[in-house]
């Protein structure tokens, strides 16, 4: 079946390259040059995918961002042009799962939406995962603590199912970043730290289960409300 991709994107050259690009390579592409219609849009024809433009010229991409979280778990892809990293960070805290900066590389675009499709659709080694008051059910992508679902993005699942899966393993930042972004580590890159920060808030006292470890990432323990 043909996945779908919602494209917000106010550089309507730009929109239409892309949308070329990616209509050839497969997918279906649906454009909107402003921000005001994008809920309205992804409910009415829930898109495997949006990419988002952070600068739009009606309203901001993260307030754009924060509005879907409320009620729609599918991948979002940022697109800035934004040189502070501030914006880039802001944008995964409010529930982005990757970002990509422009100039836009097409190439390098439909890695990363290829990326987030596959691991959205993946069944991730089909398995159960029982971690103290933790229980995944990976193929469903159904995570319960302590029987109670937790309302995860595609990101944040997969990361909860790395950790979880190595539970008492210390997890090394870079290894996370190429599991989930598919990309090389940059030391400057946060988005793994803003995501576990994200992952730790959805599970309350229970986000204490997910251990810094200075200088190295972090560890998954099933020592339950561990200080």
């Amino acid at each position: 079946m043909q996945e779908k991709i919602l494209l917000v994107e106010d550089d309507v050259p730009l929109a239409s390259l892309l949308s070329e690009y990616l209509t050839g390579q497969g997918f279906k592409v649906d454009v909107l040059h402003r921000g005001a219609q994008v809920r309205k849009r992804v409910t009415a024809s829930s898109p495997d995918l949006v990419i988002l433009d952070l600068m739009l010229p009606d309203m901001s991409g993260l307030d754009i961002c924060r509005t879907l979280r409320e009620g729609w778990r599918g991948p979002v892809l940022m697109l800035t042009a934004m040189k502070d990293d501030i914006d880039v960070v802001t944008g995964l805290e409010l529930g982005a799962d990757d970002y990509i900066g422009k100039p836009v590389a097409p190439r390098v675009l439909l890695a990363r939406i290829r990326s987030l499709l596959r691991r959205s659709t993946s069944d991730l080694n089909a398995q159960m995962i029982e971690a103290g008051p933790l229980s995944v059910n990976v193929p469903a992508r159904i995570a319960l603590l302590n029987s109670q679902e937790l309302e995860l993005t595609t990101t944040e699942f997969d990361l909860l199912v790395l950790l979880a899966r190595r539970a008492g393993r210390v997890q090394k930042r870079s290894v996370l970043v190429e599991d989930l972004r598919g990309i090389r580590f940059d030391s400057f890159d946060r988005s793994v730290d803003v995501l576990v920060s994200r992952l730790r808030r959805k599970m309350g006292d229970y986000g204490k289960m997910i251990k810094t470890v200075r200088g190295l990432g972090y560890l998954f323990s099933i020592r339950e409300k561990e200080s």
